[in-house]
């Protein structure tokens, strides 16, 4: 198999298929989908390939069949029928300011309506939709396509002010009910973005979505498998360590057979050739972070969290469960499926470093301090205790009083152990957390150049360093860490909330 170019950042499906680049085919999806209904919603995080699947459905209904031909839909569809097609993308544009999101519709409706040569007929932004949908489908005789690239935009562009969001979110409720008064005139239906919005809130008036988001029958519409890489990349895959790729990369689940990778990481790994943090770099919304604070997240307690499925579809401008936000925005993914709830967690390396480390830089202003962290990798190779100590007495001191003083939770040892758990991950280092055993759950596990290192932590109200590590020996928690020259450290930490600091740090050789 010869090489080709890489798709990076196109996601013009004409563009890709005409340069010959790289395609994972995802047209079989798109012909069961339109061969069983035609109401559709999808919810994936950015830089998943939405936009992709979106113009891709718009070749499709065109009947563009060149474009087609190779693909696993081409057979399967009747390429003597075309359809108009009305495409609305909401991913350019701001949206934060009152009266924005209504100008913008309003200019996006008069290109729709001079591209159909037709004239305002109706002043309200959802007569003039309707009007331009019965228009199209009266004229060619076809009903119409509706395609709506990140229909949430307006309403997450402006959550920091949740007026502006409201109005905004209200405005196109309006809109998307419009939709299902021309139903008569409609072929088929998709809308995208990465919120799940609760249907009583934005589409009351469109109840009639279909939700792809976890139908496991769909679970691999966005994303590329493990099959896929093999299949597609191929070429790019020499001198690339398969296992570190799934560390960073992979993981990401919606309840289908397969996890996935985003392709923005692996097309872009293609590129450099290099493992980086490629998804996370392309922004973090700083609203996300502020909410992780504002709620007093434990960290490390994400390595496990607990969803239903009623809470992961309840987001909405002003109640945001943190799970919902972090699970909608792909900070975390489903890990395990139990009856009627779900098992989040991070889904790989790349987001659990790169969140710590967002995290860790909003509590720890001081750039010295945090920079300290990154010497945890090298102080745990050389087995440097002290050095340990000192770095992280060093990122304790430099949290601000004020932030101390307003999270109750500094009081226990679930704060503590999050600044923990914040400076190893965000020093990419293998953090478990929470790890059970036939003796308890240990606090917090290390895994570094072929050593473990076990940490249990106490305030000092309720222990000491001493009695830390007296609790790792009694319960047995070195015992499923034990390997042929695999050396085990216990690490017993207490933490003084008076001082907001470390106590005392005691180590012992298992």
């Amino acid at each position: 198999m010869e090489r080709r170019k890489l798709p990076t950042g196109i996601q013009t499906f004409r563009e890709i298929r005409a340069d010959d680049r790289y395609y994972v085919d995802k047209t079989a999806w798109i012909a069961s989908m339109a061969e069983a209904g035609k109401h559709y919603f999808l919810s994936r995080p950015r830089r998943f390939g939405k936009s992709l699947l979106v113009d891709t459905l718009k070749e499709l209904f065109e009947g563009s069949e060149e474009l087609f031909r190779g693909l696993a839909i081409h057979a399967r569809w009747d390429w003597t029928v075309r359809h108009p097609v009305i495409r609305v993308s909401f991913a350019a544009g701001s949206f934060n300011k009152p009266g924005q999101l209504a100008a913008d519709f309003d200019d996006r409706l008069a290109r729709l309506e001079e591209e159909a040569g037709l004239s305002p007929a109706r002043t309200t932004p959802q007569g003039r939709l309707a009007h331009l949908i019965e228009t199209l489908h009266r004229r060619t005789g076809r009903r119409v396509v509706l395609l709506v690239d990140e229909y949430d935009r307006p309403i997450t562009d402006a959550l920091d002010a949740p007026e502006v969001a409201r109005d905004n979110r209200d405005f196109l409720r309006g809109v998307y009910a419009a939709i299902k008064d021309c139903d008569a005139d409609v072929r088929f239906v998709f809308l995208t973005g990465v919120t799940r919005f609760a249907k009583v809130s934005l589409f009351s008036g469109l109840n009639n979505l279909y939700d792809l988001t976890l139908d496991p029958a769909y679970s691999a519409v966005c994303g590329y498998t493990e099959d896929d890489l093999d299949a597609v990349f191929a070429p790019e895959l020499p001198g690339l360590d398969r296992e570190r790729m799934r560390r960073w990369y992979n993981g990401y689940w919606w309840l289908g057979e397969h996890r996935v990778y985003c392709p923005h990481d692996i097309l872009n790994l293609f590129r450099l050739r290099r493992f980086r943090a490629h998804w996370f770099e392309t922004g973090t919304p700083s609203f996300l972070v502020a909410e992780l604070l504002r709620q007093q997240i434990c960290l490390p307690a994400l390595e496990d969290a607990f969803a239903t499925d009623d809470l992961l579809s309840a987001f909405d401008v002003g109640d945001m469960a943190v799970e919902a936000l972090l699970f909608q925005t792909g900070y975390l993914t489903i890990t395990a499926e139990e009856e009627e709830a779900y098992r989040l967690g991070f889904p790989n390396h790349e987001v659990r470093r790169g969140l710590s480390r967002s995290l860790l830089r909003a509590m720890v202003p001081e750039a010295a301090a945090l920079a300290e962290s990154s010497r945890l990798p090298k102080l745990l190779r050389s087995n440097d205790f002290d050095g340990m100590e000192t770095v992280l007495k060093a990122l304790f001191a430099g949290i601000p009083y004020q932030w101390h003083a307003r999270n109750d939770i500094a009081r226990y040892e679930g704060y503590y152990a999050s600044v923990f758990y914040a400076a190893f991950a965000a020093a990419g280092l293998d953090v478990a957390v929470e790890d059970a055993s036939s003796g308890g759950r240990l606090d917090m596990a290390v895994r570094s150049g072929g050593r473990v290192y076990l940490f249990e932590f106490k305030t000092t109200a309720a222990g000491s360093a001493a009695s830390a590590l007296a609790q790792i020996r009694e319960r047995r928690y070195a015992d499923k860490y034990r390997r042929p020259g695999q050396p085990v450290h216990l690490i017993g930490v207490a933490f003084d909330p008076q001082s907001r600091n470390i106590d005392a740090f005691e180590v012992q050789s298992a």
